[in-house]
């Protein structure tokens, strides 16, 4: 009887070196053999593609998969349109799409908040809406029927991302706000029970002064863990952490889910050859995992 397949993941970055990060976890979740390839482009990609496709039967293509990563979500997503292009009949791989964490990390940070809060019923505002794991959260709890504010500093951009996600949820109630001022952030956290900060390292975007006079805020969310931390007062290990009488998670709180989503859905990827893992995707999986 013929041996199973090595299961074999490729790696492929947008980033000059790939990530040793996501190296790791593919490795942690039972890869056989790991091909990383960075600086890869939607110049190069196709044929990187067509080496791992081409080299084994379309019974045997389920063992081969590919995970696209690197820092920068818009190209990672290039790449991933210009990797589906590539596919044809029965000779197709899974795919998992997550530049920078941004999907688990998203998946994770919304399930977190469902577990107190009813998200069809929650206003929330999410804060560095525009960057790469800010925009999958605005997606995925468009997705859930929460009405949501997509805040950044450029309204522009903040409108732009709202417009774009409007395409994926026709009837998601999405608000880009400004938070240029404090004013503006203050107006923007009125009425609002949720709010999620998904911001640049080192870059706090809601101060206390702003947080505490917020009589409607139940559950704070904080993606950041270098200080200054996008949310003051809310440590990165807190988790179910009661704070000024909101319901606070930090980062490494929420990065015990984000890295059980990640293995999980990196195993999820050899299970058939025809799955494209994508932040709604990504999302269902952690329900499976959370319960939910």
């Amino acid at each position: 009887m013929e041996s199973p397949r090595a299961k074999i993941l490729l790696q492929l970055d947008t980033d000059p070196q790939p990530s040793v990060f996501d190296a790791v976890v593919a490795i942690d979740a039972g890869v056989d053999q790991l091909l990383r390839h960075g600086g890869v482009t939607v110049a190069n990609v196709r044929d990187l593609v067509y080496g791992a496709m081409f080299t084994r039967s379309p019974g045997d293509l389920k063992s081969t998969a590919i995970f696209v990563g690197g820092s920068n979500g818009a190209a990672a997503e290039q790449l991933l349109s210009e990797i589906r292009g590539a596919f044809f009949g029965p000779l197709r791989l899974s795919v998992l799409l997550d530049p920078n964490g941004s999907n688990t990390t998203a998946a994770a940070a919304v399930l977190a908040a469902s577990r107190h809060l009813n998200l069809a019923e929650t206003t929330a505002l999410v804060l560095g809406a525009t960057g790469p794991v800010g925009s999958r959260v605005l997606r995925l709890l468009a997705r859930q029927g929460t009405k949501v504010r997509g805040a950044s500093r450029d309204l522009y951009r903040a409108r732009e991302l709202c417009q774009r996600v409007a395409k994926l949820a026709p009837k998601a109630a999405l608000e880009p706000v400004s938070i240029a001022t404090e004013a503006d952030l203050t107006a923007s956290l009125a009425g609002a029970q949720l709010v999620i900060a998904a911001g640049a390292i080192g870059v706090a975007l809601l101060p206390k002064s702003v947080r505490r006079q917020s009589q409607d805020l139940r559950v704070a969310v904080d993606l950041n863990a270098v200080a200054p931390l996008g949310i003051p007062g809310i440590e990165p290990t807190d988790k179910e952490t009661l704070r000024d009488g909101t319901i606070a998670y930090g980062a490494i709180g929420i990065g015990g889910l984000k890295m059980k989503i990640h293995r999980r859905a990196i195993q999820r990827l050899f299970e058939s050859n025809d799955q494209i893992l994508d932040a709604e995707e990504v999302f269902q999986i952690g329900k499976e995992l959370d319960g939910s």
